[in-house]
């Protein structure tokens, strides 16, 4: 598939398979997502690759918009290092580049994937830092779900000419 494809056919899926996805596209899905840009190159990204059963359905109980990720095989926890940043901040930015970049290698393999917001709902981030365990120097950014789709996947046109502006508002 090429990247157009990618994007152009990338959608929130919300059904998957029950299908488990192999370490070898973990792997994929997480090298695209370290390949996100980042201020000052710092990379503070890290990943909680969440397959155990009883985790993901305590993920899909407790988050109010994800309960496929009780039935989904995958789902893959953005976070932050506070540590490992160089200006205050951007790591809500470097995290959104490698959240969009794992969705688009996972729609790449065929896969399908939906975003579940963290950050910035404190509710939302403290149940994945009390269930994950996360350090108070980690920040979570994104929940993705990701499987094989049980929806199926089309063109989105979504193209809107009039939210362009050229040298000036």
């Amino acid at each position: 598939m090429d990247i157009f494809e990618a994007l152009f056919t990338r959608r929130s899926i919300r059904k998957y398979l029950p299908k488990p996805v192999t370490d070898e596209d973990i792997s994929l899905l997480l090298k695209a997502a370290m390949l996100a840009p980042s201020a000052h190159n710092c990379r503070p990204w890290h990943f909680v690759v969440v397959r155990d059963e009883a985790t993901r359905k305590a993920l899909a109980e407790r988050h109010p918009y994800a309960k496929m990720a009780a039935e989904a095989p995958l789902v893959i926890v953005v976070c932050a290092n506070l540590d490992e940043e160089k200006e205050a901040g951007f790591w809500v930015e470097d995290c959104a580049a490698a959240t969009q970049n794992l969705m688009l290698a996972a729609r790449g393999k065929n896969m399908g994937s939906v975003w579940c917001g963290l950050y910035p709902k404190e509710d939302r981030e403290g149940v994945v830092r009390e269930i994950l365990q996360l350090p108070s120097n980690i920040r979570a950014l994104s929940m993705v779900v990701v499987g094989y789709s049980d929806q199926p996947f089309f063109e989105a046109n979504r193209f809107a000419a009039e939210k362009i502006h050229y040298d000036r508002w």
